[in-house]
């Protein structure tokens, strides 16, 4: 059609009603022709099961999963071994599918066939759910047997679930192994720091920070034993000074009875100086027992400078068991002084290296508490490692134990793979509604360049776009159609028989 113009719905449904044959026998052609070529077509089986993830029997509280990635990426790696091409091949030899392509199709070619045959995909979660992980998949496989499919589908299932317990199990004992490993090794280095604790402690034995306040104690002790035994050595001293002493002067009044005897005057003025230096040692020069015994000593020594009397007769000497009682009693005095000035000398010594001992330990408590707090630091913290090791070992252990006793997180097959008994492909309605729709698409186009092709004017309008002047009157060779153009009939419409429309 010529003329250009903006069609309405009346144009519409006169195109339909004049163009419906070229609409309706391709869309019924087309139709036939889908349904021809679904009958015509191999038909392909589609076996269905579905795999389910459950959680472990034992909740992670109690035994925490040593196996812990997120399923969805354990899937895609289970996923990616099974339908590698070894197993793939396995599948193909053992179910002898595609038998009779061996000879002249590449395996890679009828691996790859499989694979795309092969459809794995996972369960939505629910809607509500919290969690982001999947709760199953699905395994779709697609053949041309009925019966193969439905095998080959049992035996994928088997590989996920299998390669699932296997991946776990061998998974928790590496690091079931691991962490033994990891564990002797914290050991020994917690054994190393005990043993360099222990040899610490033994070389600053009473030196370490602990000890402080015993060493105050035993020091403030020992001071004060030591006072005491200086205290007794200088009444020790005193006494056989006052011993000696007495001692002499009664010697001096034997021997001057008996003509005084040089030895016994040098012997008695060594013992005088000999108590004069003890009572210097306890006294002022200003003290009576000082003068005293300088007095003496001065009088001993003008009696030992004066010259001795001629005597005709030599008197004998006394011998000791003729000295009086008071003498032998002044000697065993003296001997008793003596020896506790021996012995209190002696715990002295002691006294005094045990105190230097203990202020030792105190000067070096602060560079010892240093070096004990740094070996305990580190044995502290190889102890914290090695008890933390020893935990997850443990954990690893029951949970490896779970994996062996398949009571963790495993697939469990919940629908067993289907036996189909329609045909998953061709869908014959697929095909003929996909007929209809290409032919009512070629009716379309048939009729439009039907309508181009038309010269034929057919409305009032036309006449009137096409000329450029108005139309006067319309003749019709029946009755006009007043519902057609209920605004033409009023003004003329004339009917001739055996015309044509004609417009003025």
């Amino acid at each position: 059609m010529t003329v250009h113009r903006q069609l309405n719905v009346e144009d519409w449904i006169g195109i339909l009603r004049r163009r419906k044959w070229q609409l309706i026998t391709p869309a019924i052609l087309c139709a036939l022709a889908g349904l021809l070529v679904s009958f015509a077509l191999p038909k392909q089986y589609t076996s269905h099961t579905r795999v389910l993830v459950e959680s472990p029997v034992v909740p992670d509280d109690i035994v925490k999963p040593v196996v812990s990635d997120d399923v969805n990426r354990r899937l895609a790696s289970m996923q990616g071994e099974i339908l590698s091409r070894t197993r793939l091949q396995g599948l193909i030899e053992q179910n002898h599918l595609y038998q009779r392509d061996w000879d002249r199709v590449p395996m890679e070619t009828l691996v790859d066939r499989l694979r795309k045959s092969v459809n794995v995909a996972p369960m939505a979660p629910t809607p509500g759910t919290l969690t982001d992980n999947v709760l199953g998949f699905n395994i779709d496989v697609t053949l041309s047997d009925a019966k193969v499919a439905q095998t080959v589908c049992t035996q994928i299932a088997s590989m996920f679930r299998d390669l699932n317990f296997q991946q776990r199990e061998q998974q928790s004992e590496d690091t079931t192994q691991f962490l033994g490993t990891q564990l002797a090794a914290a050991k020994a280095k917690l054994d190393d720091q005990d043993a360099k604790l222990a040899a610490f402690q033994n070389q600053y034995l009473g030196a370490q920070p602990g000890d402080q306040q015993t060493n105050l104690t035993m020091l403030a002790g020992l001071t004060q034993q030591l006072e005491a035994v200086t205290q007794s050595l200088n009444e020790a001293q005193s006494n056989k000074a006052f011993a000696n002493s007495m001692l002499t002067q009664q010697l001096a009044e034997v021997k001057s009875s008996n003509g005084g005897d040089p030895q016994s005057l040098q012997l008695q003025l060594n013992q005088l100086q000999a108590q004069l230096v003890s009572l210097r040692a306890r006294y002022t020069d200003k003290h009576p027992d000082v003068i005293k015994a300088k007095e003496e000593i001065a009088d001993l020594e003008k009696k030992m400078q004066a010259p001795a009397p001629i005597s005709t007769s030599k008197l004998p000497t006394p011998q000791p068991g003729a000295e009086s009682l008071q003498i032998q009693q002044l000697r065993a005095q003296l001997n008793q002084a003596e020896t506790t000035i021996g012995e209190k000398q002696k715990e002295q010594a002691q006294l005094q290296q045990q105190i230097k001992g203990i202020q030792g330990r105190i000067q070096m408590t602060p560079l010892v508490q240093q070096q004990y707090s740094a070996l305990t630091r580190d044995r502290q913290t190889a102890l914290d490692f090695y008890n933390s090791l020893l935990k997850r070992r443990d954990d690893a252990q029951m949970a490896t134990d779970l994996e062996r006793r398949q009571e963790s997180e495993n697939f469990r097959v919940l629908d067993p793979p289907s036996l189909p008994e329609q045909p998953s492909f061709p869908n014959r309605q697929l095909f003929v509604l996909g007929g209809l729709i290409a032919g009512l698409g070629i009716g379309i186009c048939l009729v439009r360049i039907s309508e181009m092709r038309d010269k034929s004017l057919r409305q009032p309008r036309d006449v009137e776009i096409f000329l450029g002047v108005p139309t006067l009157a319309v003749i019709s060779s029946r009755n006009p159609d007043e519902r057609a153009n209920p605004s033409l009939a009023p003004l003329f419409n004339t009917t001739v028989p055996g015309t044509r429309s004609a417009s003025v």
